[in-house]
């Protein structure tokens, strides 16, 4: 059954393969990497034969350089650099906020050997790693203490532990019981740290007053969770936070982004965590990667007491910021200190803030890079990062026709170079947005798009 001249055919053609051996052989490689690289081209050959592939079968000549291909590609470092030409400021699939100069610096000099990180050098003593943050952290917000963790849901969780973690209740507005990335739930968060959720509200509008009836003996704190990635508009009210504040009880605000800068206009709707600081919050948590413009961090702020409480938690350790990501989050701080050369040399800062001028002469020179195809339209940028939803950052872009294969295999090719350009399909086009590429940047990109072009 089965064995008829179609199978007798593939089989065939199965054994004219090459061995791995005999392949892997004809490779300049180590041994275990020219095995994995030939096992590879071969097994893909089969699939092609057991599907059902056309025309001669790849001889050896074509799978040796399958084989090198493999070689490359497993030669690449991961994650890599790739070009960001979305327009999407805090891309989470590119990484969010890339790095300032001074970050980068500041991580290379960690990581070359050992470092202070939980040394006191004065005394020889253990020391403590949020020492390396704390200081930056209470001047440039007001706060009695800081301390920083791995990223603003370790943060959130930390603060729900620390504060009503035995059992007692944590009070939200039912407006703010938002998913975030990764099916990141703010009931599930509040679970997970041992308190008891309290809603209050309703999805449109939550009045001070129900907060009032909600609190009571068992309250460890109020959680206001600021709605980073939508919106509601219309028939809508909340409580601000001076007033959530004036009810006596503890109050943690999640003010998601981590805004410090104070003097850029595209920033003027999201929470400012020395606002928060100033309204009495007990303790304000938010992101470092995001619209703070440093690192994968989460950043905790607020009264001594209840810092002291989110340090000795036994989650604490397990949520604890390491040494590279500390070094970066210190320097990016440590520049907001001149808010001018915060704004110069924080990237997400000086995307935010960019000139209609500076913008067109770099989508001028893309063009020209690129030549016949290529055209400079207008259209909207997004900051990304579930933050500033609603904000259209309209600008020039580079349109280019893709050719007689459409804008997918043109997105696709260029995904495939090296280093990758990250665009975005728009009516057939391919957009490239001069907002998230530097000047460097936009002329590597628009080399790319000749070579994917000629291709």
């Amino acid at each position: 059954m089965g064995g008829g001249p179609a199978s007798g055919e593939l089989s065939a053609r199965l054994r004219a393969l090459p061995s791995v051996e005999r392949l892997a052989a004809a490779l300049d490689a180590p041994h275990a990497l020219a095995v994995a690289a030939a096992r590879a081209a071969i097994e893909a050959r089969r699939a092609e034969l057991r599907a059902g592939a056309d025309g001669d079968d790849a001889g050896d000549g074509d799978l040796l350089a399958r084989a090198r291909a493999a070689l490359e590609a497993a030669a690449r470092p991961s994650p890599r650099r790739v070009l960001n030409a979305t327009g999407v400021i805090v891309h989470t699939n590119l990484g969010r906020a890339p790095l300032a100069a001074a970050a980068r610096a500041a991580v290379a000099r960690a990581a070359e050997g050992y470092a202070d990180l939980e040394l006191d050098l004065a005394t020889g003593a253990r020391g403590s790693r949020h020492h390396h943050v704390e200081g930056l952290l209470r001047e440039l917000t007001g706060a009695e203490a800081g301390m920083a963790v791995n990223n603003c849901a370790a943060a959130t969780l930390l603060c729900a532990a620390a504060l009503a973690g035995d059992g007692r209740e944590i009070v939200v507005s039912r407006g703010q019981l938002v998913e975030i990335g990764g099916s990141f739930r703010i009931p599930e968060v509040i679970a997970q740290s041992g308190a008891r959720l309290v809603e209050v509200g309703t999805t449109n509008r939550t009045r001070l007053a129900d907060y009032a009836r909600a609190v009571g003996p068992a309250t460890g704190a109020i959680l206001r969770a600021h709605p980073s990635n939508f919106r509601t508009l219309g028939f809508v009210e909340e409580v601000e936070i001076e007033a959530l504040c004036g009810l006596g009880v503890p109050v943690i605000d999640d003010v998601g982004s981590g805004v410090l800068a104070d003097d850029v206009p595209a920033l003027a709707d999201e929470p400012a965590v020395r606002r928060s600081v100033a309204a009495g919050a007990t303790l304000v948590c938010c992101s470092g990667d995001k619209l703070l413009g440093g690192p994968q961090a989460g950043v905790i702020v607020g009264r001594a007491d209840a810092i002291a409480r989110a340090r000795a938690h036994p989650l604490a350790r397990a949520l604890r910021i390491d040494k590279l990501s500390l070094a970066a989050l210190e320097a990016t701080l440590r520049l907001y200190r001149d808010p001018q050369r915060a704004r110069r040399e924080i990237p997400v800062l000086t995307m935010l803030d960019a000139t209609e001028a500076a913008l067109a002469t770099r989508a001028v020179a893309l063009r020209e890079r690129i030549g016949a195809g290529a055209t400079v339209v207008r259209a909207g940028a997004k900051v990304g990062g579930g933050a500033l939803p609603l904000l259209e950052l309209e600008g020039p872009v580079v349109a280019v026709e893709p050719g007689p294969a459409g804008a997918d295999a043109l997105a696709a090719a260029l995904r495939a170079g090296d280093p990758p350009v990250i665009g975005r399909i728009h009516e057939g086009l391919l957009l490239l947005d001069p907002r998230t590429l530097t000047d460097a940047e936009a002329e590597l990109a628009g080399a790319a798009v000749l070579v994917a072009l000629r291709a």
